[in-house]
């Protein structure tokens, strides 16, 4: 049975979001087939490509919409602002994480923006494809897509005869896929995006000009960023980690297994040494199977001073995450964090990075955002553009329907595991290069 309040309330949201990114439409008619678009992306239809939509919105032929892709005046980066305002107040948290990846679009053909044969992380091979980078926001309220850019390889970008045929912009000359995660950071950090974490992959990681961007950018930036997490070809980079220190913004940090840890050599062997009792279970957030537990060892390292050298204001630690079922698989951060930072706070962050990948699955399957049939950059970019905006309405749908049940049930109490541990793992102090970490004690 259908709940014609719950179909009400879709309606009025929904309408409300139309009033709020119309205006980016100058013409009535590029207006209306913006919202045809929308609502056929968020439609019982069943492959979301241009004649199906046409036919779900009641159009004789797909051409209308077509024209909304590639031949209609508006600005698919402007839309894109409005999305991510729209977002911030809906899904915004002072404590909210930045996540940064791509994703792959099968194609067949040379003619497609930017696809050539190329490994796709989708695919897990190498496939004639196009990529995106993505940009993904996260709170505890809910997570969206906000922003996106497609890369375009050499044999693109090396081509301006290729290029000016796909319509891509003149200024858009060759960019890594961490130029364009840097591009989408700053832009971030400018929005109402109260970002306080960043989390990428270690394509986006090895990045030194992304990282240095985005902690300078964060400096003079009045949101509230605090933190900044990445995989471990970001945090073997001691410059890095030295320059976050002194600006006051903390981290964590995945680092590889032979990352060295001052005055302890090998971060792996200092982990292979810790006492059992030292791994305690902690979830770093619910998947698709429940909450995703391991094994966690922190130790705390050293206590760093503030600017003046006087009381001590941040900590450095070393954390180690173990599978429970295989016991082998370890992963390795540093940190930098606050006095009074918990483990449970570091391992939350550590462990969101996931929900990009949620978001991009839903995005696909409910949105059509790989369903598109456009070959041309502005074309692409606008299809994108739609299918996130739409991807972003879902997710503030769902955030006020779990708001509402929250509300209407009394959440039960769950004492903190790590409360309940009366301390966390140190370190002794000043140890010499080859000391054990069962020198370490509980404070």
């Amino acid at each position: 049975m259908i709940d014609e309040r719950a179909v009400e309330i879709w309606n009025y949201e929904l309408e409300e979001l139309f009033l709020r990114t119309g205006h980016r439409f100058k013409r009535v008619e590029p207006r209306r087939r913006m919202r045809d678009y929308i609502r056929g992306l968020l439609g019982p239809v069943g492959r979301k490509n241009g004649w199906q939509l046409a036919e779900y919105a009641g159009h004789r032929t797909p051409d209308r919409l077509q024209r909304l892709l590639n031949g209609a005046r508006w600005d698919a980066d402007e839309l894109r602002d409005d999305l991510q305002h729209y977002v911030a107040e809906r899904l915004g948290e002072p404590d909210g994480i930045l996540i940064l990846d791509d994703t792959g679009f099968l194609k067949k053909g040379t003619t497609s923006a930017g696809v050539q044969r190329q490994y796709s992380g989708t695919a897990g091979r190498t496939e004639n494809c196009q990529i995106g980078v993505f940009a993904a926001y996260a709170t505890t309220r809910g997570r969206a897509l906000v922003d996106r850019e497609l890369y375009l390889p050499k044999s693109w970008t090396d081509d301006r005869d290729r290029c000016q045929a796909a319509h891509i912009p003149d200024e858009r000359t060759f960019a890594t896929k961490p130029d364009l995660a840097k591009t989408m950071v700053l832009r971030a950090i400018a929005s109402p995006l109260p970002i306080a974490w960043v989390t990428a992959d270690s394509a986006y990681g090895q990045e030194h000009r992304l990282r240095r961007m985005m902690v300078l950018r964060a400096i003079a930036s009045p949101l509230p960023i605090a933190w900044v997490t990445a995989d471990s070809a970001y945090g073997q980079e001691h410059r890095l980690r030295r320059m976050l220190e002194e600006t006051g913004l903390g981290y964590v940090l995945a680092v590889p297994k032979s990352q060295q840890v001052p005055h302890f050599g090998r971060i792996d062997h200092l982990f292979s040494q810790a006492p059992g009792e030292a791994w305690e279970r902690h979830s770093c957030g619910d998947g698709a199977k429940g909450p995703r537990i391991y094994h966690w060892a922190a130790l705390q390292i050293t206590s760093i001073e503030d600017f003046d050298g006087e009381m001590p204001t941040h900590q450095r630690w070393a954390l180690a995450r173990r599978s429970i079922s295989k016991p082998e698989e370890i992963a390795h951060y540093l940190a930098h964090a606050p006095l009074g930072t918990t483990i449970e706070h570091l391992v939350r962050v550590a462990g969101t990075r996931w929900a990009i990948e949620e978001a991009f699955q839903a995005a696909k399957n409910e949105c059509g955002l790989d369903q598109y049939e456009v070959r041309r950059y502005t074309g692409w970019m606008r299809h994108i553009t739609l299918a996130i905006l739409a991807h972003a309405f879902l997710a503030v749908m769902a955030a006020d329907a779990a708001a509402k049940g929250a509300a209407e049930t009394v959440p039960a109490s769950r004492p903190s595991p790590w409360q309940k541990s009366g301390g966390s793992w140190q370190l002794a102090t000043h140890p010499s290069p080859l000391a054990s970490p069962s020198t370490a004690h509980a404070r």
